[in-house]
């Protein structure tokens, strides 16, 4: 069964975190609405390319200009069945709208699925959702994980954690063990 899902962008998001997930979503049949405050349907955000290039942290450049398909203030979290929330810098910025904390919040209380990824966990943990609950992120977020509550998990970068349904993993490599994990938890069957 198709299902809707809300995905919560904003200006520097991680490219890859950002395209992929919106994409692979779609394909497979359900409705992703991609939205960010203060932007409406048709108008972009953009993106940051980062990298692991043997420097204490990762690397960031130009990433690509990503359209957004709705209004963040159209939406209504209830019209939905679970959230995404991408990594990169974006989280920075989208934790300190009191309206986007609602949203992250609205999902946790209606035991929604939930997915983040890398820096992604920064907003779960200023919406205060996480407590309790093990963790995936990227390792520099470790902090802000365990101060809101959660047991940090330091896991492959290509690999990814579910508990319950909330679907972490720390970085972008770690797409296919993430996606695959928040299709399961949301129900979705891909045969061959």
């Amino acid at each position: 069964m198709a299902k809707k899902i809300l995905m919560i962008v904003g200006d520097f998001g991680e490219d890859y975190e950002t395209m992929v997930p919106f994409q692979a979503l779609s394909m497979v049949g359900h409705t992703v609405h991609a939205v960010c405050p203060d932007k409406k349907a048709g108008e972009w955000v953009m993106t940051a390319v980062h990298d692991f290039d043997g420097y204490q942290t990762y690397s960031e450049k130009p990433g690509h200009r990503f359209t957004l398909n709705a209004g963040f203030d159209e939406v209504r979290p209830e019209d939905y069945d679970a959230l995404v929330v991408p990594g990169g810098r974006a989280p920075e910025y989208l934790r300190m709208n009191p309206k986007v904390i609602a949203c992250v919040q609205h999902f946790s209380k209606a035991n929604k699925p939930i997915a983040a990824i890398c820096h992604g966990a920064q907003l779960l943990a200023a919406a205060g959702v996480i407590r309790g609950k093990r963790v995936s992120a990227y390792p520099a977020c470790a902090a802000e994980v365990e101060l809101a509550g959660a047991s940090y998990a330091q896991i492959a970068v290509d690999q990814a954690l579910t508990d319950g349904l909330l679907v972490t993993a720390p970085a972008w490599p770690a797409h296919p063990a993430w996606l695959a994990q928040f299709l399961s938890v949301l129900g979705t069957r891909i045969e061959a």
